[in-house]
């Protein structure tokens, strides 16, 4: 009897905790590896940064199971059934395991501000898009400051360039005067009698 009772203790956990985290984070922008314009937009203390490591560590857990499900689906989208019923299937047990790695992952570096691993952070934000991952242990290098850090872009220097010397142009002769009607007659003439053998 109180293992069925913490069985429902526990399914009530996981059940609140799913309700919770759509709305907790409905407000605040996405973590990631980066983003396009190179600023992070997300500013936090230590506390939120490791309060969101935690949901994430936990929501990576509970919802591993469901990367089966939704690589069936997608790989059956992009492809043909049986393909995307067995393929899918091992896909999303490979990423099962991944998405539970990143969530131990999460657990045992907590104490440590780090940005997530698998992307999309959570399973339900972007279902269409197969789960990728990043960098491990990437520190979150966001402050609590009025101003966002701007990360400097790794840029390329540019060539240095080199005069050629190119050849001078030559000027363009008109010669349409050569060629008198009468040529183009007897042109005429001659390409109808060697079509018409």
């Amino acid at each position: 009897m109180i293992k069925y009772n913490r069985f429902y203790v526990f399914l009530l956990f996981i059940s609140l905790f799913m309700a919770y985290m759509p709305t907790a984070h409905a407000d605040m922008p996405q973590q990631s590896y980066g983003n396009q314009a190179g600023v992070n937009l997300q500013q936090s203390s230590y506390g939120e940064k490791i309060g969101n490591k935690a949901l994430n560590a936990f929501a990576n857990l509970a919802t591993s199971p469901l990367e089966i499900p939704k690589n069936i689906i997608n790989t059956m989208n992009q492809s043909n059934f049986f393909y995307g019923v067995f393929g899918g299937f091992i896909k999303g047990l490979v990423n099962t395991l991944g998405r539970a790695g990143c969530g131990i992952a999460d657990l045992i570096t907590l104490p440590i501000p780090t940005r997530p691993i698998a992307h999309p952070v959570y399973i339900w934000d972007d279902f269409d898009m197969d789960t990728t991952y990043g960098e491990v242990l990437r520190l979150d290098n966001t402050k609590k400051t009025d101003q966002p850090i701007i990360e400097t872009p790794i840029t390329q220097a540019a060539p240095i360039s080199i005069p050629v010397a190119t050849p001078a142009k030559t000027a363009v002769v008109d010669r349409s005067n050569q060629y008198n009607h009468q040529t183009n007659k007897n042109l005429d003439m001659l390409f109808n009698n060697k079509m018409q053998k």
